[in-house]
């Protein structure tokens, strides 16, 4: 039996590949600040600890793990990474968990660790069209990625590779575009657009009108979490250290997405577009090279992810009596 730990495993992302992992047969570890807060925890044994520390590093990697995936990061949606008010904390925190994790792997001597980057370290420069962005992994440099957030992915990729030439671990990378789904913060300000959106139609009445960041016209694609942990599987198994966009090619205005929304919930709403904190005018996945090296790309239509997810956070927000 195989044994992985999963850090970060008590947010989205990883609760879902702890659900993913154990479903395969593996032993499964789990470590986070908290436990998942919808209850999606299957982890053989869980430990409530804080990555910045390295005795609790210590603690929970072990030599037996075959793998590692780490997850954890300081992180949230527009409202949190583009703001400028949480940068020191984004760069710090993210930064000393991926240093202490990385480095007692390599001491522990674990065969193979997966880091998940984000699209947010692409250059802004290639993203302010929003009918033509340009994220192919080779467009990574001159780098100007448009938030610490997105600097800090970047050094922490290039500190993953450094151990993988200097100290030979086995190390695979993903870039992350916009993972949502159900089991996701979906209100408290670390919300992003899917869930944001779904808590705004969810809570209102016909007739209401739904607030929305920015013109619209800034574009997206999102993917669903079953297929993320799908990409991360299939690029741990697989002999390619990436780095490798892990996203959906369905661009969408955020206006049509939020329309989307809308039309799922049956509800007749209108948008208003306010000011707030946006990010780059347009990203979306280039999966030439995901296909070229693991023969695999997402397949899912955004609007049946989104369907789910919407039915997810309604039923939040009914528990929650909004």
């Amino acid at each position: 039996m195989k044994k992985a730990l999963v850090c970060g495993g008590g947010g989205f992302i990883g609760g879902h590949l702890i659900k993913r992992l154990k479903a395969e047969g593996y032993w499964v570890a789990g470590v986070d600040l908290k436990e998942n807060e919808y209850g999606n925890n299957q982890a053989d044994y869980f430990l409530v600890g804080d990555l910045r520390d390295p005795k609790v590093c210590e603690k929970i990697i072990t030599s037996d793990l075959d793998e590692i995936y780490q997850l954890a990061a300081d992180m949230g949606g527009a409202g949190f990474v583009f703001t400028g008010e949480n940068d020191a904390d984004i760069m710090h925190n993210s930064a000393l968990c991926n240093l202490n994790v990385l480095d007692e792997a390599r001491k522990k001597g674990v065969k193979r660790i997966f880091y998940s980057s984000s699209a947010c370290m692409y250059p802004e420069y290639n993203q302010l069209d929003p009918e033509n962005p340009k994220c192919s992994e080779d467009s990574a440099y001159p780098a100007a990625p448009d938030s610490e957030y997105g600097w800090e992915k970047l050094f922490s990729e290039r500190l993953f590779f450094t151990y993988h030439r200097n100290c030979g671990m086995e190390v695979r990378v993903a870039r992350f575009h916009n993972i949502f789904g159900p089991q996701g913060t979906w209100h408290g300000g670390r919300e992003k657009a899917p869930a944001a959106i779904s808590r705004k139609v969810a809570v209102a009445k016909d007739g209401d009108t739904i607030e929305v960041w920015g013109d619209g016209k800034q574009t997206r694609s999102f993917l669903f979490v079953d297929e993320c942990v799908d990409g991360v599987r299939r690029l741990m198994d697989s002999d390619f250290i990436g780095p490798v966009n892990i996203g959906s090619d369905e661009m969408i205005s955020i206006n049509d997405f939020t329309k989307m929304v809308i039309d799922i919930s049956g509800k007749n709403l209108s948008i208003k577009n306010i000011d707030g904190p946006l990010g780059v005018r347009g990203r979306n996945s280039d999966n030439d090279l995901i296909q070229q090296k693991l023969g695999w790309a997402p397949s899912q239509p955004l609007r049946k992810g989104m369907e789910i997810t919407y039915a997810w956070v309604k039923e939040q927000a009914e528990k929650a009596g909004l």
